[in-house]
């Protein structure tokens, strides 16, 4: 039979109040007491019932974070940008990865909202879902995050991927790079097809610039190498490849440069996009995009506390973040004669 409260009150010879303010750590009992209700505790083998205690305030402690892909260094970043935010004040948060999957995504909302947290933080898998109507009619706040919305009624934290894609494309042909590959990934993803609709405006500028676009079936390192498997085995090479995400950029580069006798960049540019922590390290370092992920992460968790109290100004729901281009040697200015 489980301990009680009572138990541990009964075997310290204390009030079942003075065992509460010994276990929410109030000053208001003498250190002496404080001692015998340990031990009671310590004796008995007591463990609270946080989940009943978070039922009667009417508020869990806790905050979800569910994304596409928690393996993505990116949504990584933004998990530690969000840990750190709720910390702060006094929150914890659970993570859980749907691994794109919709289905996935709405068992795990299922299974936080029935551990009562606080709000829920949310990369839709399915951005035309109803999720976040579902936790709406429960009375559960929602931050979306790396999502855009388009009214004010739903808070949501993104980068503009638009001009990610033209940063990445601009910056090739400025090196001079006329015959790009977007290899973008899933054209169903919303920020794929935003960081394609901005590569495109970049090649439009520039008379005699094309662009082909590579799809993959998956964001990965192993998708990216065997899209660049496949362009190494072709006579009609681009002589850039921009990249939907670092991940597709580091296969692309591994496919590419196995063999020596394709250079990066000599031969082929490359740009990826996110800035994850091993760009910098890749065998040749890598130009990429850089999002602001943790703090989108910490963005979107300070959204949710503001929602819980209180609200927020419509004309502050919607956060967006400007991305930047990192340059390294992988896309270096000089062209093979």
């Amino acid at each position: 039979m489980a301990v009680k409260i009572k138990d541990v009150a009964a075997h310290a010879g204390v009030s079942v109040g003075t065992v509460s303010n010994v276990l929410n750590g109030r000053d208001t009992v003498s250190p002496g007491v404080v001692e015998r209700v340990r031990a009671a505790i310590d004796a008995l083998g007591y463990v609270r019932n946080d989940a009943a205690r978070q039922l009667r305030a009417g508020r869990s402690r806790a905050i979800a974070l569910v994304v596409l892909d928690v393996g993505n260094p990116f949504f990584a970043a933004v998990a530690r940008g969000a840990e750190a935010r709720a910390a702060d004040d006094g929150y914890v948060v659970l993570l859980g990865s749907s691994g794109a999957d919709a289905d996935q995504e709405r068992l795990y909302v299922d299974q936080f909202r029935e551990q009562r947290v606080a709000g829920v933080l949310l990369t839709p898998a399915d951005a035309g879902g109803d999720v976040v109507e579902h936790l709406a009619a429960a009375g559960i706040p929602v931050v979306l995050v790396d999502e855009q919305t388009a009214g004010d009624d739903v808070c949501t934290v993104s980068v503009d991927d638009v001009e990610g894609g033209h940063l990445a494309v601009a910056h090739l042909l400025e090196q001079g790079r006329r015959r790009i590959a977007f290899v973008a990934g899933p054209l169903s993803t919303r920020q794929v097809a935003d960081r394609l609709a901005g590569a495109r405006r970049a090649v439009a500028d520039v008379e005699g610039a094309s662009l082909e676009v590579i799809e993959t079936d998956a964001m990965t390192v192993l998708a990216g190498r065997a899209a660049g498997e496949r362009l190494r085995e072709r006579d009609d090479r681009p002589d850039a490849v921009f990249a939907a995400n670092d991940l597709l950029a580091v296969g692309v580069l591994q496919a590419l440069t196995m063999l020596g006798d394709i250079r990066v960049p000599d031969d082929i540019a490359l740009v990826g996009y996110d800035d994850i922590d091993f760009a910098a390290a890749t065998v040749v370092p890598l130009t990429s995009v850089r999002q602001p992920a943790e703090a989108l992460g910490s963005t979107a968790v300070d959204l949710l506390l503001r929602q819980l109290d209180g609200g927020v100004d419509p004309a502050e729901r919607q956060v967006r973040f400007q991305p930047e281009l990192v340059v390294r040697a992988s896309s270096g200015e000089s062209l093979r004669p």
